[in-house]
């Protein structure tokens, strides 16, 4: 029965700790070396033939396998190996192993490819050297941002925004991120892209304080949590956990930016003026109310109206009130 590859577990790489077997390898070459040079010395026929075949093929074979073998891994990185085209084992552990031989380290073909081309143009200019990092041989687990261009999209009602996120992740699975696609940080960013699409069309921009509907603008945090979700289940595959996804820019596209700041304008002086006139008309039933318990003047149903238009008129006018004193009968 087969396995789905995709869904592989990850394990550790069979290894040795390096330090010992360094210094083993490193006593055995000088050893080796000595017997070349003194054997003629001390030894003839059979035994020096022998003692120089020893000699020569530990040095020629053995001991370059032996350090081949070497590997050092540091903090936050992570080597995924192969052996003769099967999964060998991933190491995350930061220090120094010793490992078969045989077992590549590899890395996604991408970033592999990619890294070839800058050391061959920078070797062909004559400021470049080969590093181990360009060949793909470890893998960083360090936390990331991937910051994507703004992207123009329309909204539940249909309006054009442009928006930006930013998405803080990393790689948990170096198996997953080797073997399942092709460049790993790539396929993060076209699915951020995807999931963005996805989660904006489902919310309008803004909407009024009457209704209870949720906003791109109003509810930040739902869809960023949202988001996070939809990314989270997008790269599950590729071995990357998504940490924090975050909305950066938020604003109508250029073509009706102007129209929906006199929308959002017209919104807020309607709500202003509704306020004004709410509290307008509490301030005239309370200045009733106060001259009618305390008997203060007796006022009939035509000057009580008087004075509410009076009173509205200076309550809720946007201009400077010039007060008129009349020192006569009202009549």
């Amino acid at each position: 029965m087969k396995t789905n590859k995709n869904n592989r577990e990850e394990k550790t790489a069979p290894s040795l700790a390096g330090m010992p077997v360094l210094l083993f390898n490193v006593l055995l070459s000088i050893a080796a070396f000595v017997l070349i040079i003194i054997g003629p010395m001390y030894f003839t026929g059979t035994y020096l033939v022998l003692f120089l075949t020893a000699g020569i093929f530990y040095l020629s074979i053995i001991m370059p396998f032996g350090f081949k073998g070497l590997k050092v891994l540091k903090p936050n990185e992570a080597m995924v190996f192969t052996l003769f085209g099967q999964y060998h084992g991933c190491l995350k552990d930061p220090g120094f192993y010793f490992m078969n031989p045989f077992a590549v380290s590899v890395a996604p073909a991408r970033q592999f490819a990619d890294a070839n081309k800058d050391t061959q143009a920078a070797l062909k200019a004559g400021t470049g050297t080969i590093d181990s990092r360009q060949k793909g041989s470890a893998l960083s687990l360090k936390a990331a941002t991937l910051n994507n261009d703004k992207q123009k999209i329309n909204d539940a009602l249909g309006n054009p925004i442009v928006i930006g996120i930013v998405v803080i992740w990393k790689v948990v699975n170096p198996t997953k991120a080797v073997f399942n696609v092709d460049d790993y940080a790539e396929y993060l960013s076209i699915q951020c892209d995807s999931a963005l699409r996805n989660i904006v069309r489902l919310y309008p921009y803004d909407s009024s304080d009457e209704e209870s509907e949720k906003s791109l603008r109003g509810s930040s945090q739902e869809v960023a949590d949202r988001l996070k979700e939809e990314i989270q289940a997008k790269v599950d595959l590729a071995g990357i956990e998504i940490q924090e996804a975050r909305i950066t820019h938020l604003s109508y596209a250029p073509e009706i930016a102007a129209a929906m700041l006199q929308k959002q304008q017209a919104s807020a002086v309607i709500a202003a003026r509704q306020m004004i006139v709410d509290g307008a008309v509490g301030m005239v039933q309370m200045a009733l109310n106060r001259l009618g318990a305390d008997g203060i003047v007796e006022l009939d149903e035509e000057r009580k109206a008087a004075m509410v238009s009076n009173l509205l008129v200076v309550l809720c006018s946007n201009r400077d009130i010039q007060p008129v004193v009349n020192s006569g009968s009202i009549y």
